[in-house]
This record gives C-alpha cells, sequence and structure tokens, in this order.
C-alpha cells in the first residue's frame, strides 16, 4: 500500500511540475525613457518574490514568470510601473520621470547615503564614465574641470608628479589646505612626502592619492562646504572627497557574475616645444663665444664675428683640459648652424593600462574582485610610473537582522623621475635636467658630443670653463626614485534593530611604506662629488566609527532621520633619512660607498577622539531641516585647548513639491533652495606646543667625559597655548530644472573665514634662545560664486536620433587675507624664497607674487639708467596675484546612434605666474619672439634719474637679456590667462545584435586625447607656454615656474569588455 501512495505521489509532483513549467515563460523587452532612450540597469522584479534581474546597456532585459504575475519596473528618478504578464512573451516599457524622484541619492558624511533633495549644501557627484579609462592615471587630475570650486594644479607634466587641489579657496596660511580623501569609508592618507625642498627638486614628489586606481571607481562626491563635512570635524575642514570603488560599493542583488575587461594605450608626449629660432646661434653683441646665450652672430655670416669663411667655429672641445681624452677635437672645427637639440631630446613615451573587474551577488551578498596595471612612461627616458593594485570587496547578510561588509586593497607603485631642482636660466640650484636642456644654445649639437670624461666619468659640455652639467650626463647619472606598498581596507558591520533603526560599527587602516631614493654619482656641476639620499617613510592610520542611525517616519508628512557616532582615529608616522656625500667609486650606489653620512629619524603620533551627531527633520517631502554636531579632542594641544565642538545647520525647501501652482507648471520642473552654516577647525601640528629635543649622529669628544651625543633644540619656541584655527562658512544655493528638464543649473554663494590661524611670525628676543615662536594671529576669507550647468538643445524622439548636451561649470573665488599678525603693511612669505615668493599681505589677495621690480619715480614712470637699462627695486613689493579672477568649464557631447563625439573646453581668466621658463627663454635669444634685426638699437620707454624722457640707445643683446626678467623679478610676470581643450573624445558602442552570438555583453572603443591644445594668451606667442604648472610643490604656494618640467598631451584608445 505504502509502495502504491509513494507512486501515485510521484505522479502527482511531477504532473504539478510539468504544468508549472508548462506555465512559466520567459519574457523580454526594452525599457527606454519618455525620449525613447534606452535605460540600463532598469531593475525588475517578480511582485512578491526575490527574483530579478535588470536591464543591460542596451534597455534588453530577460527574465522567466509565470502567466500572472506582476512584474515591477523600478528606476530611480522614474515612476514605479507594475504589469501583469499575459499571453505575450515581449513587454516593452517606458518609464515616465517622477519629479518626486529626481533627485539621485548620494554619498554624504561618514558614507551616510541621502537623497541629495533633502541636502542643504552643495555636492559635486562625478561618475565613474568621467574618471575611468582615460590617459591620466591619476584620479585627482582626472576630475579637473568637473566640479564647480575645486581648483586642481599639476606639478608638471612628468609621470607620476605631484598634484595640488584646493576646494574653495585657501584657508590657511602655514596650515594644510588639501582635502580629506575618503575611499570607501576609509579616511585616505594622501600625503605628499618629499626628501628635500622644492629648491633642490622636490615639487616633483608624488601625491599618495596616486595610489588608486581610477578604472576601478564607481562614483567621486564632492563635499565642498563646511556644513556638509562637519561630521568629518577637523579633518574635513578644507573639503571632502568620497570615493566608492566597486569592490567597496554594494551591489545590485540578483545581479548575474560578471567580468568587465578594460585595456588602454596613450601616447604621452611633452605638450608643447617653444618657437626655437634658427637665425642666430650662441654668443653675446652679434660675436660668436661659448656662451649660455643665443645673442651671437647670424647664421648666414661667413668670415667674421667669430665664424670662419666657410661657416665653421672652434670645436666646443677643442681646449687643454680635453686633449688626452678627446685628442681628435684638438684643432677641429664646427659647423655653426642650427641643430635640433631640444626637439630631438624628448620622445614619445607610452601610458598602458589594464583593469579586470569580476563581480557576483545574490540575495544573501555579493563579491566583487578587482585587478589593475598600470604603466605609465613619461616624455623623458628616465621618468617611468608603475603601479598594481587588488582589490577584494564583499557582503554578506549573516542573518535577517545582521550583515558585514568588507573591502581589502594592495598597492604597489615604482616611479623614476629624473630631477627637477628649480632653475632660472643659469646654472640650477640643484641638478636640474629641464633646467639645462630647454636653453641649450641653437648651435650647439647636444646629440654630437660626448656627455662624459671617459677616464674620470665628469659631465662635460660645449662650455669652456665647464660649468653647466651636460643634460645626458645628468639622464645617465642622476635618478629620483620612489617605490610604495601600501594595504587599507574596513570591516563594517550592521544590525538592523528594528525597521527604522540599526547599529553600525566600521573599523579601518591605511598604512604605507614609502621608500624615496636620490642617487647622484660623482662627476656633475651641482653636486660635484655624488650623493645617495634614502628616506624610509612608515605610515599607519587606524580609524573606528560606532554609529546608531535611524530613519522614522513620524506622520504620514514628518520623517525624522540621523545617526549619532564615536569616531576615534590614531595616526602614526616614522622616517629615518641617510644622506651620504663624497662617493669613492662611480657608479656604485651604497652608503658604504661614500666618505660621509649623516642619519636623521623621527616619530610621530597623534590621537583624535570624536563624538557626532545629525538629525534631519523632513516635512511633507519638500522641506528638510538637518543639523549636526562634533566635538574633537585633540592630543597635540594642552588639556585645556584640546577640546572644541563644531556645529553646522543647514535648510532644503522644494517649492516645486510644497506649491500647488508649480507642481503642475511646465516651465518650472524642479526648484530647490538651500541654505546652510558650517564650522569646523584646524589644530597646529604634533608638538608644536612643545620644545623639541634633536639628537644627531655626530658626537663630542672630551678628554675627561668622553663620547657625547650632541643634542640640538630649534630656535622656535614651543607654544603651549596654542589654540586650533577656527573656521566658519555660510552658503546659499539654488537648484533647477527648466522646460521639460531640458535646462537645469546649481548655483553657490558662500562666505568663508578662518580666524586664529598659526603663523610662525612673531619674533622673540634672541636673548631667550629662540628668534621664533607660533601663535595664534591671522584671518582669512574666501567669498565665491559656483554655478553648475546642463542644457539639452537637441533631444530626439527616436533613441537612435541625434542628440547633444552641453555641460560644464562656472567658479568665481576671492581669497583675501584680512589680517596677517603683523604691523599694517608688513610681508609675510610663506612660500618660495626670502627675496621672492608668495606672501600674506592684510588687504591683499592670498599668496600674492613679492619680488624686485623696475625702480619707478613719483610718478610711476619707468626709471632707466645711464646705460639705458631699467633700474632694479629691490625692496619687496607685490608683483602678481597668482589668484585666478574665474574659471568656466564647458562639455559638449554630440550622440548618434552607437557613436558619441565629446568635447570638454576650460577658460581661466585672470591669475599671474612668475615664470622662469619665459625669463631664461627670452633673455637667452632662442624663440621666434627674440628673431627681430638684432644689427638696430632700441629705446625703452621710461624716464632717466633727472626726470626727462629716455633717449639712451642699447644694443638687441641688452634688449633681450637685460631686460626679459633675467634680472627683474616684475619682467618675468605674466598674466596665465589660458583657454585650453582639456578633452576630446570620439566613443562607439557596438549594437546588442552584434554581440548576441558572441561571449560580450556589452563592447565599447574609445579615441581620447588630453591637453591636445591650449592658448596663454599675454604670453609671448613663441614660447608656447603653459602655466599650468606651480614649481613650489603640493602645499600652499602657487603661481611660480622654475623651469621643473613642462606640461603633457596624451592621446590614444581604451577598449572596454564585459562578459
Amino acid at each position: 500500500m505504502r509502495t502504491k501512495f509513494s507512486g501515485i505521489l510521484t505522479l502527482l509532483l511531477a504532473f504539478v511540475v510539468q504544468l508549472t513549467f508548462a506555465q512559466e515563460k520567459t519574457i523580454s523587452g526594452t525599457v527606454t525613457d519618455q525620449s525613447g532612450l534606452p535605460l540600463p540597469g532598469v531593475n525588475i522584479v517578480i511582485k512578491g518574490t526575490s527574483t530579478g534581474t535588470q536591464t543591460d546597456f542596451d534597455g534588453n532585459y530577460n527574465i522567466k514568470a509565470n502567466k500572472g504575475a506582476v512584474l515591477t519596473f523600478s528606476y530611480l528618478g522614474f515612476a514605479t510601473q507594475e504589469v501583469v504578464v499575459g499571453d505575450s512573451n515581449s513587454i516593452n516599457i517606458t518609464l515616465a520621470e517622477d519629479t518626486a524622484q529626481l533627485e539621485e541619492v548620494v554619498v554624504t558624511a561618514q558614507g551616510i547615503r541621502r537623497e541629495k533633495k533633502a541636502l542643504g549644501y552643495a555636492v559635486a557627484t562625478i561618475a565613474s564614465d568621467d574618471i575611468a579609462s582615460k590617459p591620466q592615471t591619476d584620479v585627482v587630475r582626472a576630475l579637473t574641470g568637473k566640479a564647480p570650486g575645486v581648483n586642481i594644479q599639476q606639478t608638471s607634466g612628468l609621470s607620476g608628479s605631484g598634484t595640488n587641489i584646493i576646494i574653495r579657496g585657501y584657508s590657511s596660511i602655514n596650515g594644510s589646505n588639501q582635502p580629506l580623501f575618503v575611499v570607501d569609508g576609509i579616511p585616505f592618507n594622501s600625503d605628499t612626502n618629499s626628501d628635500r625642498s622644492f629648491v633642490q627638486g622636490g615639487a616633483a614628489a608624488s601625491s599618495r592619492f596616486l595610489d588608486i586606481d581610477p578604472n576601478n571607481i564607481k562614483e567621486i562626491s564632492v563635499l565642498k562646504g563646511l556644513s556638509a563635512t562637519t561630521l568629518y570635524g577637523q579633518a574635513g575642514r578644507n573639503g571632502v572627497v568620497l570615493i566608492t570603488t566597486k569592490t567597496g560599493s554594494d551591489a545590485d542583488a540578483n545581479k548575474k557574475f560578471e567580468v568587465s575587461v578594460n585595456h588602454s594605450y596613450f601616447a604621452n608626449q611633452i605638450a608643447n616645444l617653444p618657437d626655437y629660432q634658427d637665425t642666430y646661434g650662441n654668443g653675446f653683441y652679434q660675436n660668436y663665444s661659448q656662451a649660455f646665450s643665443n645673442w651671437g652672430p647670424n647664421f648666414n655670416v661667413r668670415g667674421q664675428q667669430g665664424v670662419a669663411a666657410d661657416g665653421t667655429v672652434p670645436h666646443p672641445y677643442d681646449r687643454e683640459s680635453l686633449a688626452s681624452v678627446f685628442p681628435q677635437f684638438q684643432g677641429a672645427r664646427y659647423e655653426y648652424r642650427p641643430y635640433d637639440s631640444v626637439e630631438n631630446f624628448f620622445k614619445t613615451g607610452s601610458v598602458m593600462t589594464t583593469s579586470v573587474n569580476a563581480s557576483s551577488s545574490s540575495e544573501k551578498g555579493n563579491i566583487n574582485v578587482s585587478f589593475g596595471h598600470t604603466d605609465d612612461e613619461g616624455f623623458v627616458p628616465t621618468n617611468e610610473y608603475k603601479r598594481v593594485n587588488f582589490s577584494l570587496g564583499g557582503s554578506m547578510n549573516l542573518s535577517n537582522k545582521l550583515s558585514i561588509n568588507t573591502s581589502m586593497n594592495y598597492v604597489r607603485t615604482d616611479r623614476l623621475v629624473p630631477p627637477t631642482a628649480v632653475g632660472f636660466g643659469s646654472n640650477p640650484s640643484g641638478a636640474s635636467l629641464f633646467a639645462n636642456v630647454l636653453y641649450t644654445p641653437r648651435s650647439v649639437d647636444l646629440f654630437g658630443l660626448p656627455f662624459e670624461n671617459p677616464l674620470t666619468n665628469e659631465s662635460i659640455y660645449y662650455r669652456g670653463g665647464n660649468d653647466i652639467q651636460n643634460p645626458l650626463w645628468t639622464l645617465n647619472n642622476i635618478i629620483d626614485e620612489e617605490k610604495i606598498r601600501r594595504f587599507f581596507g574596513n570591516i563594517t558591520t550592521n544590525y538592523e534593530v528594528n525597521d527604522w533603526l540599526n547599529l553600525s560599527y566600521r573599523v579601518t587602516v591605511d598604512g604605507y611604506n614609502q621608500l624615496n631614493e636620490r642617487r647622484a654619482n660623482k662627476g656633475g656641476q651641482q653636486v660635484v662629488g655624488g650623493q645617495l639620499i634614502t628616506t624610509n617613510i612608515e605610515s599607519t592610520v587606524w580609524d573606528h566609527t560606532l554609529s546608531l542611525n535611524f530613519d522614522k517616519d513620524v506622520t504620514d508628512k514628518i520623517n525624522l532621520n540621523g545617526t549619532i557616532g564615536l569616531n576615534p582615529r590614531l595616526q602614526r608616522t616614522e622616517f629615518n633619512i641617510i644622506n651620504s656625500t663624497q662617493q669613492n667609486i662611480y657608479g656604485l650606489q651604497t652608503h658604504q660607498n661614500y666618505e660621509e653620512s649623516v642619519g636623521t629619524t623621527g616619530f610621530g603620533q597623534f590621537n583624535i577622539m570624536g563624538a557626532y551627531a545629525s538629525a534631519t527633520f523632513g516635512y511633507d517631502n519638500y522641506l528638510f531641516l538637518n543639523v549636526q554636531g562634533r566635538n574633537d579632542w585633540f592630543s597635540s594641544l594642552p588639556r585645556e585647548n584640546r577640546s572644541i565642538f563644531y556645529p553646522s545647520a543647514s535648510l532644503s525647501f522644494i517649492p516645486t513639491a510644497a506649491i500647488e501652482s508649480l507642481k503642475a507648471s511646465k516651465a518650472i520642473n524642479y526648484l530647490k533652495l538651500r541654505l546652510g552654516y558650517g564650522s569646523s577647525a584646524g589644530f597646529p601640528q604634533a608638538y608644536s606646543t612643545v620644545v623639541g629635543l634633536a639628537s644627531g649622529t655626530n658626537v663630542f669628544q672630551s678628554p675627561t667625559a668622553g663620547t657625547t651625543n650632541i643634542l640640538g633644540i630649534s630656535n622656535t619656541l614651543g607654544n603651549p597655548n596654542l589654540k586650533p584655527e577656527l573656521i566658519t562658512e555660510i552658503e546659499a544655493g539654488v537648484e533647477t530644472r527648466l522646460f521639460d528638464n531640458r535646462v537645469g543649473f546649481d548655483l553657490s554663494v558662500y562666505r568663508k573665514v578662518s580666524e586664529d590661524l598659526i603663523l610662525q611670525a612673531k619674533q622673540l628676543d634672541p636673548s631667550t634662545g629662540y628668534t621664533l615662536t607660533a601663535d595664534n594671529l591671522g584671518e582669512v576669507s574666501n567669498e565665491g560664486l559656483e554655478i553648475g550647468f546642463n542644457i539639452n538643445p537637441i533631444r530626439p524622439k527616436d533613441p537612435e536620433g541625434f542628440r547633444w548636451d552641453v555641460s560644464g561649470q562656472y567658479t568665481i573665488n576671492e581669497n583675501i587675507v584680512e589680517d596677517n599678525g603683523d604691523a599694517p603693511g608688513s610681508i609675510t612669505l610663506f612660500a618660495g624664497f626670502g627675496n621672492q615668493g608668495n606672501a600674506a599681505i592684510t588687504g591683499e589677495a592670498y599668496g600674492v607674487i613679492v619680488g624686485s621690480s623696475i625702480a619707478r619715480d613719483a610718478n610711476g614712470n619707468f626709471i632707466v639708467g645711464s646705460d639705458g637699462n631699467y633700474l632694479v627695486d629691490n625692496d619687496l613689493k607685490v608683483i602678481g596675484d597668482p589668484n585666478a579672477d574665474w574659471r568656466t568649464t564647458i562639455i559638449n557631447e554630440f550622440s548618434y546612434k552607437n557613436f558619441s563625439l565629446a568635447a570638454q573646453i576650460e577658460y581661466t581668466h585672470g591669475g599671474d605666474i612668475y615664470s622662469t621658463t619665459a625669463s631664461a627663454l627670452l633673455s637667452r635669444g632662442l624663440t621666434t619672439d627674440t628673431a627681430y634685426d638684432r644689427t638696430q638699437t632700441f629705446i625703452l620707454p621710461g624716464v632717466k634719474a633727472d626726470g626727462s624722457p629716455n633717449d639712451i640707445q642699447i644694443a638687441a643683446t641688452d634688449l633681450g637679456f637685460v631686460n626679459s626678467g633675467f634680472f627683474i623679478d616684475e619682467q618675468a610676470v605674466y598674466d596665465a590667462t589660458t583657454i585650453r581643450l582639456r578633452e576630446i573624445s570620439l566613443s562607439y558602442d557596438f549594437p546588442k545584435r552584434f554581440l548576441d552570438k558572441t561571449p560580450f555583453g556589452a563592447v565599447s572603443i574609445r579615441l581620447i586625447g588630453q591637453n591636445m591644445w591650449y592658448k596663454a594668451i599675454n604670453f609671448p606667442e613663441g614660447l608656447n607656454f603653459d602655466p599650468e604648472v606651480t614649481s613650489l610643490g603640493v602645499g600652499n604656494g602657487q603661481g611660480f615656474d622654475y623651469l621643473t618640467g613642462p606640461t603633457a598631451k596624451r592621446y590614444g584608445f581604451s577598449l572596454n569588455l564585459t562578459f
């Protein structure tokens, strides 16, 4: 009987299963918006189940469902739609925009995701497509021009060089103005570590956000105002760049296993070379000599001015000191003609990146693995940057209430860079490649001359006194190297207490080891005896966040959400430096091979304990009030000063959701008004409140006491009464979309004030044993306007029709020093040299350029000396303002069918730069700007010492060499107004029908060029100079170019494959 029953039951079950499968079928279709454009990533779920899928890149989907099942289609910014499965196997859906949902969800402070409409402050969001697969391997440079209020400046175009990023102006004079980077909730150390000053080439050091792989980024949010960054405490005072990676993001539920591969290749070239003149060679006053300058004879001259009748001059190596080494050059002649030495010096480098990302998810969790390899070769032979990134992330639902997610990242970076000490158009302050090569005389054949003495390995060059280092010797004998090994990661646990309350704990770590080496063989002109510097840096940051988060609908119209948290943080840094000089055996780079070595070690640690709270009151989806506060306790200050509380508040009001007449408006689709107030603080550096005692490696020998270590004390007295710098900001803004969402803009105005700035400017009586101490003295303000906009002039009805989109931004910021802590009119230099640099002067713009100027009489006329040249006034005066008046970016994108053409154009108006590239090339007579008739005489505009008009004639050599900025700083300052084609790209997405019989889900190819054209309209035409450089390195200095390296242009292609 049991057997019969089992058989009947089996037949019955088989019948049910058969019936079920007979009813289940595959539904397919396409989801588009109201204009017919396909929508990728639309969630399709069978109502009442966890079964679902998503549309692909072309808006297509497939799902198995039974007849009568309800399919729910949902997509951010669009009204959710439900459809009952009927007889048809094809269901195409057109989703309508939902103005109540149009505001996207963005990442805010502490990783909290909030609807953008509820925010009372500005947030700029940059999508993955704007960052990944680009020629720039530096994630920050990839952001250039894409976020209002964000100013990005590169130190040079060398591969892996440092990048300065400033948000809403400079707020501190001596403190850091760099923003906080947060990667997947991890406070990310983005320091720029250099083992020497900018004078000796320290500006070439790389910034540690270079360790981030742009191809693994899902999105970036930039928090600019203090009302947005309060929850990060003092760390967020300069803005916050929130980066969500693919391995750190929450994957879409039920997403199938997917693999994406990206490979790109780009050529890397110097952006532009000067237009060198080919009329005159080296010499002075129309006579040939082995000079730095090109004020010699015309290349057509024969039999005079030092040129023989056959057009030759004495060979540069025809000198006694080289007779035994190069006998073939003794008595030899050298053709006097133009050589393309500089043009042939630079090469075309290559940038190759490969990235692979694999992901899979289900209702129980997800996993994401990413690998990236970057090989970035510069436009000079010894510049190379290599990076390997590996990331692993995932999440798991341990129960209905408990979940855990984590991400782990490993980075290996290796970089080589030639020496880039500052140069002024003569011998540089240290070993410098560009400061020697760029003003090579036209009549010198760099590649036709041996660069090294084969017996002594010393540098040799065209100058008789051998007082200039041969650039080829520099390439072969001096190199800077950086090696970074880094791990950063986080673990986060979430416990859902109930449907409106959850508890979260996150622990993050970011640690790296950086080894810098400067290797210089003996035989050069700047480091004669050779040098080996090794710097080892260990940095570790531990960050813990415990938060209680709530989101409660109090009534049908009132919502209350927020968070309460604790955030302790520990940062520890150690360094060890060994500086060895006087090399014994040429070519052997070990410290044992040097006669003198000096070691320096250092250690720093500070702790921050933070407690914060945030609450947002929402009423009927159109009024939102947010109140936040944080208290920090900082270990580097005395107990009575180490605690500080900074509050913030913001208000968001949406008239189009509150006012009936606006709800139905066809002209105004969306309108939001916002107002915010925020505050923060800048704590002094660790140990600045005490006097440090340094132990040197040298010892003191005493006949009675024996050997004693030497201890040293700084001349700066620690100030135990230091307080944090206080920063407050008020911000207002408007966001709107008009005319069927064809026009949109986001406008912000703000005023930010920094008080009690810490300055090392308080003079002390030397009898105290000290000369300086730090004190809270200064004040700086920033006022600005930011506008982001997007326009859709042409929107096709056919999804494959022609479409034109315009987007961009406009930024203006006025940065003023309200008080420099000293007497009115006093100059406080904080960057550059003692007689030239950026200064803080009460009432002037932040960081004005000061230096020597042309002497003037009481009426402002230039004064000319008895020799007909301008007289110099060596008293420090303001000679320029490096701050731009305003900046704007316009991005045009045209698409038709599967093609897309985009161009990003930028314009910077105003802002001055002191350029020794300009002064050296002009003073040395090298560019086409100096190819005028040099047989003529010239009279400079101005007056003589007695006040009478100048009538003294000077030679062409004096006009160029003496009066082009080589001797007077003011003459080397130029307006840096620039128009630039930042990026142009052409992309093609292969249609789905081409891929149906392939393993690929999507294939796209893109041609890209970056920095392909620019025009600095106020520079002399022949210079082709790009003012987008800063030779002072990453920090507060700006507006100086010291021949430390030109910019680059990059162009090539990228290929993206999805399986």
